[in-house]
């Protein structure tokens, strides 16, 4: 396993542990960004109920953004939230 899949992987167990959540856009950004790095682009269709319309819009807004790109992002925002957290 590679140094950013293993850094991915306890950003993901950080962000599903921390204390308070975050506002809506930054967990429909860290939504997209992990959809992003484990899946790559999204479909061109969505769901059609209204939080899945939102969590699509956001996935797709990364369309061309590398997996590892997502990944690299997603490990930043969520060390970025904790340390905010104290």
């Amino acid at each position: 396993m590679s140094d950013l899949n293993q850094q991915f992987l306890d950003a993901l167990a950080a962000s599903k542990s921390m204390s308070s959540r975050p506002d809506n856009e930054t967990m429909l950004t860290l939504y997209a960004l992990y959809k992003q790095g484990t899946q790559g682009d999204a479909p061109s269709e969505g769901p059609g109920d209204m939080m899945g319309m939102f969590k699509h819009k956001a996935w797709a807004g990364l369309v061309g953004l590398s997996q590892e790109g997502a990944q690299r992002r997603y490990v930043e925002l969520v060390n970025s939230l904790l340390a905010a957290r104290g």
